[in-house]
């Protein structure tokens, strides 16, 4: 049996050893309409890249206090853009890495086939009970839910209706579970490949709320972190984005 010699034994160590250095981890606080495309990037990342995104989901807003308190992500993935920007401000995060990297879409859904229509006049005329908003303090799509309804004079009308979620992913459930007949959601998480997987919905026009920026940024913690640095340029690249335009978002 071939033994390999002392120099290429070192070869083999030096080549182990130097991939090992070269990749990193960073720990990313996602927001949790971008759950769906987010785990499948970062599974492409990793094996393109060697690098591995630790993911987190939530609401924004909980994130930004979080990430006062000293919590370790290196970056963050929020539904606005608002927050990076402040996070920047603060000094607690590098202004210079900030970019959309989707813009998202507002969706009514039921989880019923035929019971949305394609001009949402269900709001007015359907006999639910109840429909699940996200938090509109902590969660993007949640303000922009209540400023459609602001926009079409149903808020004091569907007000006593809302069931309140902490965040998208929750306002889903509820959605989802049939707990809420309806629900204003984002349609990343109702939309895969271009299609709906289920149920019916109205997309809500871009002109009824303010635009859904979703911006990431590095955090001050990650600035020197080869992973933060090649997720942020992975997210902009052409296998990132094919993702991302299949759940519904734009750019």
């Amino acid at each position: 049996m071939n033994s390999l010699s002392p120099a290429s034994i070192a070869l083999v160590l030096s080549a182990f050893f130097c991939a090992s250095a070269q990749a990193d981890e960073v720990a990313v606080a996602v927001a949790a309409n971008f759950t769906a495309p987010m785990q499948k990037i970062a599974a492409q990342f990793e094996k393109d890249t060697g690098h591995k995104a630790t993911l987190s989901f939530g609401a924004t807003g909980k994130f930004y206090a979080q990430i006062n308190n000293g919590a370790p992500f290196g970056i963050l993935l929020a539904a606005d853009d608002t927050t990076p920007e402040k996070l920047a401000k603060e000094g607690k995060a590098v202004d210079a890495s900030r970019f959309t990297y989707a813009i998202g879409q507002l969706v009514l859904w039921s989880k019923q086939a035929n019971y949305v229509d394609g001009k949402g006049e269900v709001l007015k005329t359907g006999d639910y009970q109840h429909i699940a908003i996200a938090n509109p303090k902590l969660a993007p799509y949640g303000l922009a839910a209540m400023q459609t309804l602001d926009k079409l004079g149903l808020t004091a009308q569907v007000q006593p209706k809302v069931v309140q979620g902490e965040n998208i992913g929750q306002t889903y459930q509820f959605a989802a579970s049939g707990n809420a007949q309806l629900g204003f959601v984002a349609l990343s998480q109702v939309m895969e490949g271009g299609q709906l997987r289920e149920g019916s919905a109205w997309v809500v026009p871009e002109a009824m709320h303010e635009p859904i920026r979703q911006d990431a940024i590095v955090l001050n913690s990650a600035k020197d972190n080869a992973a933060a640095k090649a997720l942020m340029e992975y997210l902009k690249g052409d296998k990132a984005r094919a993702v991302i335009k299949s759940y519904g978002y734009a750019f």
